[in-house]
């Protein structure tokens, strides 16, 4: 049934209720305020101040617009026949997939203990997750006599703060800081491989370029050779548990989406371990190499040339967007 009709509405001559006028002009915006993470900071729909957007389930109309970063809008259906008021809801879309999981439009997860993560038509947006410090002093004073510069937190106190209060890693570490042609140079740490045999790619994000613009950059990388039974053509050493690297016994040449190179190497693979541990390039440069297409020229990739690889018990599946986070 239809809402009743509110002091400020007026029947218009065809008998139809009139909405409520919510945008003024000319415009006068309160200060702008501080959104919560992960919610929107918009221009309201009068186009006049900013404002942080409606979510999920909240009221919405004509001034109060619905985060448009989520894929959000205001559902008026349940307003007939003012559709004055509505609710944000999500628009019909698809789901996302990360790890192996699938999670549907709008669906909140949280894949990793830092991140609080949101499914949008197909993309996934990740916001940190903050813990708030307890107002006063983070620690009780501990009674007896204190040395000078000893810390008033007890042990579990400690453990408490370290777990409740920390500060994100830098996202571009990976490079030294160096200035060229007043450029900082800056660069995300280089994605694992995107598969753990065969030849595969990993990227970055970095500004080493003539424009020193923040651009995807991209590599192949090669961490071990797809062998039925690898374990039968590495030999660990008597008396240990893991083979870091090893190598074929013929140089190769590498083939890529139907493509050879024009050279043959011999590469240095990361080995095997006996234990759960894994072994992952630890170092590395980078080098050029040319494939030859039949019938359709050449092309050239830059390649990871592994040099040295370390067996860890740290092991991170191909893909896994949170493998570089760590609490500090």
């Amino acid at each position: 049934h239809s809402p009743p009709e509110q002091p400020g509405d007026k029947p218009s001559e065809t008998g139809e209720v009139q909405r409520k006028e919510v945008c003024h002009w000319p415009c006068r915006c309160p200060p702008v305020p501080a959104c919560t993470p992960g919610v929107s900071l918009v221009k309201d729909g009068c186009g006049c101040c900013k404002v942080c957007a409606k979510q999920a389930g909240e009221p919405c109309n004509e001034a109060d617009v619905c985060d448009p970063h989520k894929g959000l809008y205001c559902d008026y259906s349940e307003d007939e026949p003012r559709y004055e008021t509505g609710v944000c809801a999500y628009l019909v879309a698809v789901g996302c997939e990360l790890n192996g999981v699938y999670y549907a439009n709008g669906q909140t997860f949280q894949p990793n203990p830092l991140y609080k993560c949101l499914c949008v038509s197909g993309t996934i947006g990740c916001t940190p997750v903050f813990t708030p410090r307890l107002a006063g002093s983070p620690c009780t004073r501990v009674t007896g006599r204190k040395k000078p510069g000893q810390s008033i937190c007890s042990l579990g106190q400690h453990k408490q703060l370290q777990s409740t209060n920390y500060r994100l890693m830098s996202a571009y570490r990976s490079l030294p800081l160096v200035l060229k042609k007043k450029c900082l140079i800056q660069a995300t740490p280089w994605t694992p491989c995107s598969r753990t045999c065969g030849i595969g790619i990993s990227s970055r994000v970095t500004n080493d370029n003539r424009k020193c613009e923040m651009k995807k950059e991209k590599r192949l990388c090669f961490i071990q050779p797809c062998l039925t039974n690898i374990l039968k053509k590495i030999k660990v050493p008597k008396g240990k548990t893991c083979q870091p690297t090893f190598q074929l016994p013929t140089a190769e040449k590498l083939v890529f989406s139907g493509c050879s190179t024009t050279q043959r190497y011999k590469l240095t693979f990361c080995g095997v371990c006996l234990d759960k541990r894994c072994c992952i390039p630890n170092k590395s440069k980078m080098i050029t190499v040319q494939f030859e297409c039949p019938n359709e020229g050449f092309f050239r990739w830059k390649m990871m040339w592994i040099t040295s690889c370390v067996c860890q018990r740290i092991c991170s599946a191909p893909g896994d967007i949170f493998s570089q986070l760590k609490l500090l």
